[in-house]
């Protein structure tokens, strides 16, 4: 079993940066494909970015260039480094992982079976 926990969560002006973490407990971040998803005012949570078991990285065009998905393999921790934030980046940012996820579906939300409860980003103007 696998247990997530997220934090960092924050509100800050756009062109601001946030650097959210996820905690994994119950297993070694280094066997999973994790992701960042987020859910704003939409019924469906958007994929923002997953790495692989290998560090192999995954964005949404949305959030390239923008974004950076990291992993401490020591720490088990997952991080998302957030720049030049923007308004519509405002969600609730929830981490994700499983075993096996395939390259090229990484950012579906459905592929996933574990999840932490989320941490608010919120970005005003």
């Amino acid at each position: 079993q696998v247990q997530l926990a997220e934090s960092g969560g924050d509100s800050v002006q756009a062109g601001g940066s946030l650097k959210l973490s996820c905690t994994v407990t119950g297993n070694t971040v280094p066997n999973y494909v994790m992701g960042w998803f987020r859910q704003g005012s939409e019924l469906e949570r958007e994929g923002v970015a997953a790495i692989d078991a290998d560090g192999g990285a995954s964005y949404a065009d949305s959030v390239k260039g923008r974004f950076t998905i990291s992993k401490d393999k020591v720490k088990n921790i997952l991080y998302l480094q957030m720049n030049s934030l923007k308004v519509e980046d405002s969600a609730m940012y929830y981490c994700a992982a499983d075993f096996f996820v395939a390259s090229r579906r990484v950012l579906e939300n459905k592929l996933y079976a574990y999840w932490g409860q989320g941490t608010q980003v919120t970005v005003s103007s």
